[in-house]
């Protein structure tokens, strides 16, 4: 199956992580994703390869999961 890149946010339900958190983190496999603070919400952008969209998303849910992190919800970015 050919892997493709999907762009979508997950939103932690933590309100801002410490440098040690954000690298268990990159430790988990989320090092394609950015993290990114705002208005008391942290989200993890990523620009993930896979074979379909729910690939994707299930995976890195999965790292987030296993960095020991809740998360709150998943948002898509906006095509423009």
């Amino acid at each position: 199956m050919k892997q493709q890149t999907y762009a979508f946010s997950v939103v932690l339900r933590q309100a801002a992580l410490s440098d040690a958190e954000c690298h268990r983190l990159c430790e988990a496999g989320c090092d394609d994703g950015t993290i990114v603070t705002r208005e008391g919400r942290t989200y993890i952008s990523f620009d993930r390869q896979a074979g379909s969209l729910e690939s994707a998303i299930r995976s890195a849910t999965d790292d987030v999961h296993s960095a020991g992190f809740q998360i709150d919800h998943v948002e898509m970015d906006l095509l423009v």
